[in-house]
């Protein structure tokens, strides 16, 4: 019972309130007729102080044991407003608690063995008021049954709130306090672990309200796509007067939701390849075909960029299904500048020969520009890709780029296409186009609802693309 000593009982009848009442008793006897008792009215006067001190004593030691009991008992209510949310610059408030040590987990320990459980479960009165206020009780009982159950302060009877978990951990310690994380430790990772309906979301929401409330940029991906978490994001946006900073992207609700290409900015081109060949698998045999998705979206990107494109899933898509129409247009454009090279695939093309076994079922412009290029005239680095790219025989390249289509196709399907493979040109679409280098740069506010419940495939696909990029930036910037 000390706190000197490590081993505690607390889950007992609290029999320190006997002694402690029994000891007052005394004490105002004595001070009501200290002659009864054969004392002089000075020290019946002192006994009696003595006597009622070493009551109160007694009393605070066992409502200490009453308080203990109670507070296993029972969920404490502890709610805050967003605008009540302490906001500090050199550290984080995360809610309130306590430093968990050995005497806690004894005190856990304690409460899961069965000889204590009418000590630490509610008793009969409370179960019958909380049957009363639930159906069908209710209609049995009406006004009466809610009224024994509200959750009001000073009501023993009422119904605990919906927060989910155990009272225990909470009540092993009555004495709670604020905690706070230091802004410091947060460059690092935080991982917080807890089943359904125990406040991860909740603590989510304390945390991003108070980085939006000190004007920071805030990137929130929400795989499931909660609306309570979208509303507090907004409603902090809107309490810190930064609700033009607010982007929404969301699966669920494309024809709300802005446009993002996870592949349109880069620092190197090469990334364009990485973020989508990263998410091949690479295990066993599959390793082989990564490797050789990267070397083809890479001559592809390439292609793109040079051709003055921005590139995006779509297009890649487009090209990876139909390489001849890139390749012909990367030619056309690079030899526009000399005649006689144009000139000269003119007149093999007219010559109608048979093409090579390599270049057979392709169009006769292309078969003529790889003839003449061969004929003396190099190309560069891009168009030796893409001439590379067309020496694998039909059959071979198809069953190789079968492995890269169905992420291609998960992001350019539907309205996500639209999301994922925004026209820069159209003016008729008002959903704005984001990227991270905007983000960090104007501090905005990103909330990313992925509507994994409805379609997992497509939010992973989303969501491995958001991060490769996110890295990416990362990566250049710092």
């Amino acid at each position: 019972m000390s706190a000197r000593h490590p081993v505690e009982a607390l889950l007992r009848p609290a029999a320190e309130l006997n002694a402690g009442t029994v000891s007052l008793l005394c004490g105002v006897l004595v001070a009501l007729g200290p002659e009864y008792f054969m004392m002089t009215p000075g020290v019946g006067y002192g006994s009696a102080a003595v006597l009622g001190l070493n009551g109160c004593w007694w009393i605070r030691r066992g409502m200490k044991v009453v308080r203990y009991r109670r507070n296993l008992r029972r969920r404490r209510r502890w709610s805050v407003k967003a605008d009540e949310i302490p906001v500090r610059r050199d550290r984080l408030f995360l809610g309130r608690g306590f430093r968990w040590g050995e005497r806690h987990t004894q005190r856990l320990h304690d409460c899961r063995k069965s000889r204590f459980r009418r000590f630490v479960e509610p008793g009969r009165l409370v179960r019958w008021a909380h049957a009363c206020a639930e159906e069908p009780q209710a209609r049995r009982f009406g006004k009466l049954g809610r009224l024994l159950a509200a959750d009001v302060p000073g009501n023993p009877l009422r119904v605990p709130p919906a927060v989910g978990g155990t009272p225990w951990l909470h009540g092993v310690e009555p004495k709670e306090e604020d905690v706070h994380l230091p802004l410091k430790d947060r460059s690092g990772h935080t991982l917080v672990l807890g089943t359904t309906q125990v406040g991860k979301t909740r603590l989510l929401e304390v945390a991003a309200t108070q980085d939006i409330l000190r004007g920071e940029t805030v990137a929130v991906f929400d795989p499931k796509g909660d609306a309570d978490l979208l509303r507090a994001v907004h409603d902090a946006c809107r309490l810190a007067g930064r609700e033009d900073d607010f982007v929404l992207f969301h699966l669920g609700y494309p024809d709300d939701s802005s446009r993002y290409n996870g592949v349109g900015q880069f620092h190197r081109i090469t990334e364009v390849a990485s973020r989508i060949s990263g998410q091949v698998s690479g295990e066993g045999q599959s390793a082989v075909f990564r490797e050789f998705v990267w070397r083809f979206v890479n001559v592809v990107a390439r292609a793109v960029v040079a051709l003055g494109e921005r590139p995006n899933f779509r297009t890649i898509l487009k090209h990876v299904t139909n390489i001849d129409d890139l390749c012909l247009s990367y030619a056309e454009a690079y030899f526009a500048d000399r005649p006689e090279v144009l000139e000269l695939v003119g007149r093999i093309e007219a010559l109608r020969d048979e093409p090579p076994k390599h270049m057979a079922g392709r169009p006769r412009r292309l078969v003529a520009f790889e003839r003449a290029i061969l004929d003396g005239h190099p190309g560069d680095e891009v168009l030796d890709g893409l001439r590379s790219a067309m020496r694998y025989e039909k059959s071979y390249f198809d069953k190789l780029v079968a492995s890269l289509l169905p992420l291609l196709e998960k992001l350019t399907t539907g309205k996500t296409a639209e999301l994922l493979s925004p026209d820069y040109p159209a003016m008729d679409d008002p959903r704005p186009v984001w990227d991270w280098r905007r983000v960090v740069n104007q501090r905005l506010v990103v909330y990313v609802g992925l509507d994994a419940l409805s379609d997992a495939p497509v939010a992973a696909a989303v969501g491995n693309s958001m991060f490769a990029d996110l890295v990416s930036y990362a990566g250049e910037r710092y």
